[in-house]
């Protein structure tokens, strides 16, 4: 008889679970995930698909700032890979997924105890897909990071280490219990144990940058005393402008809204701030052209504090990956909007998510809502010495298996990818192969007709956050 769980799935032993993904090799061979269907590729009418729902005065930017490498190029193409991947062999084995796991999607934040953390932190895609499409994504990504600047050989074996340890941190996950997965987490300090000198130099350098990037800083470097005393946020067109009166208008409404969605213990902290000022901020690279706001908050007395407001489509791994998602997640979708969809599913994957998370839904967008900045930070892996870009890689690829470990088919994952010796061998393989594919579509992409011939923009720290 099998056993049910608390809502009435299937559940299976641990036993059960990685016989029933080695029972998966036989459905889809590991040696199958090195295949790219290039047939029926369009991969700029996708971006060009996607435009068409982005504020137009900010799609040349986003445009430029993709053309700056391959690399920027793709971090802005989650949609491309996600067409291309629905289209070649997978596992089927689903688990909640971040949806763009390249290595620039990992970072620094506080915990709620004021500490810092390593995880991802992107999640504007996230939803249910079969597992390998997030370690692909990250292999992808560590290979065209890697191959220019580094040589072939550093990417290949950074790409190899990343898969190896994937495996071997969810084997290890999966032989825990599934509270003590729960509260797994990776600090910053674990990833300086195994650099070089030079590159836990760099990371030291970015972790203390990471620290000093606070909200009370943004208050001060982005924002003006107005005549009432309270903060105004000032214009630095286009990266920051000012909303016009029908946006201000529906904010405090909005406010109420996202303030409903929080946690009871942010709501009664919310009590004590109102709305005070709004201003547009380009953030990014994929996200350029979605609708992003700051929200200055303020108490009676002044005091500040600034929220992002961030627009949340439907994810790439649904609209182009064309994976069904489960019955919980289109209620949740069908009732928050998108926007509760990034929040639940960043709270699933990140070992200590921002407690002020929240989000709107609108007659036309949705939206999530967050901290702004609170200590996030990212490691620039152009500065840090090979053997640094190798463990940087490592670590990524171990907090994405304990992200995956959430999920109640952890130990078929575990079962199908075993060891991960056959696995790294067949995903180094298509990663390069992905990576020549990934190059022709910059190359089609910066040459296409139309395509602005001007310098790449240059951002701020914040413009990224």
């Amino acid at each position: 008889m099998v056993e049910t769980n608390l809502v009435g799935q299937p559940m299976l032993s641990r036993a059960g679970g990685i016989a029933a993904g080695r029972a998966a090799r036989q459905r889809t061979p590991r040696t199958a995930l090195a295949e790219i269907a290039t047939d029926a590729r369009d991969p700029l009418g996708i971006l060009a698909r996607q435009d068409e729902t982005r504020l137009q005065d900010l799609v040349p930017l986003r445009a430029e700032r993709m053309a700056a490498d391959p690399f920027a190029f793709y971090r802005g193409t989650a949609a491309i890979m996600a067409a291309d991947l629905a289209r070649a062999p997978h596992t089927g084995i689903l688990v909640p997924s971040c949806g763009d796991a390249h290595i620039g999607n990992f970072g620094f934040f506080a915990s709620p105890q004021r500490t810092l953390l390593f995880d991802l932190n992107d999640f504007d895609e996230a939803a249910w897909t079969p597992w390998d499409w997030d370690l692909k994504r990250l292999v992808a990504s560590v290979v065209i990071g890697a191959r220019e600047t580094r040589g072939a050989a550093v990417a290949d074996d950074a790409a190899r280490r990343s898969v190896l340890a994937y495996c071997r941190a969810l084997q290890a996950a999966v032989h825990r219990d599934p509270l003590r997965r729960y509260f797994a987490h990776f600090d910053p300090a674990a990833v300086l144990d195994g650099l070089d000198a030079t590159s836990r130099q760099e990371l030291q350098a970015a972790i203390t940058a990471a620290e000093k990037r606070t909200g009370r800083r943004a208050v001060r470097k982005l924002t003006v005393a107005g005549d009432d005393g309270h903060p105004r946020f000032i214009e630095q067109p286009p990266v920051m402008t000012h909303v016009g009166a029908d946006i201000h208008a529906i904010g405090d409404h909005a406010f109420g809204r996202y303030a409903a969605s929080a946690n009871v213990d942010i709501q009664l902290l919310l009590q004590q701030y109102r709305l005070r000022d709004i201003a547009r901020r380009v953030v990014g690279v994929g996200s350029v052209g979605t609708r992003c706001y700051l929200a200055m908050l303020g108490t009676p007395d002044a005091e500040p504090m600034i929220l992002q407001v961030k627009e949340a489509g439907r994810s790439v791994l649904a609209a182009y990956g064309g994976i069904a998602q489960p019955a919980e997640m289109q209620r949740r979708i069908a009732e928050g909007g998108e926007g509760a969809r990034v929040v639940a599913m960043q709270r699933v994957l990140q070992a200590f998510s921002d407690p002020f998370l929240g989000h709107i839904r609108g007659v036309e967008q949705s939206y999530y809502v967050r901290q702004f900045h609170d200590m996030k930070g990212a490691i620039d892996t152009d500065v840090v010495e090979d053997e640094g870009y190798r463990e940087y890689a490592v670590a990524c690829a171990i907090t994405l298996a304990r992200a995956h470990a959430q999920a109640p088919s952890a130990a078929e994952v575990a079962g199908y990818a075993g060891k991960g010796v056959q696995l790294a061998t067949v995903l180094v393989e298509w990663a390069n192969a992905y990576a020549d594919l990934a190059a022709d579509d910059y190359r089609a992409f910066v040459h296409r007709p139309g395509a602005a011939t001007t310098a790449p923009d240059t951002t701020s720290e914040e413009s990224t956050a």
